[in-house]
């Protein structure tokens, strides 16, 4: 049996919560888990990425309302799965995407454009 824990975030809550981060903040990884104390390997992949070239930047954590934040994040960016990274408002990717970015020496441009 999977632990599904009730959410207290209505999906209107969630849903402004994310458009308000990708608004707000220049880069943003929606995660599971937090920068400090990520809670899967991707999350922290792509904080680890993140951070190799941005000292300041926001992470929310998807996991007090898991289904709502998917159904949030898709709306922004087709993909339910998380991490997913933001920057300047456009969707970047999910880790292997910024891993792929890094590999061709294109991550650092892309999060301080």
């Amino acid at each position: 049996m999977t632990f599904s824990p009730e959410s207290d975030l209505s999906a209107e809550e969630v849903q402004t919560r994310v458009d308000e981060a990708i608004e707000n903040n220049d880069v943003v990884v929606f995660m599971k888990g937090n920068r400090l104390m990520p809670q899967c390997g991707y999350s922290k992949r792509a904080v680890e990425l993140v951070g190799k070239y941005v000292d300041e930047f926001e992470t929310v954590d998807v996991l007090p309302a898991l289904p709502e934040f998917r159904a949030a994040l898709e709306s922004h960016s087709g993909w339910e799965t998380t991490p997913q990274t933001f920057v300047d408002g456009e969707f970047i990717g999910g880790s292997d995407i910024l891993a792929e970015l890094d590999e061709r020496g294109e991550l650092e441009a892309t999060l301080t454009a």
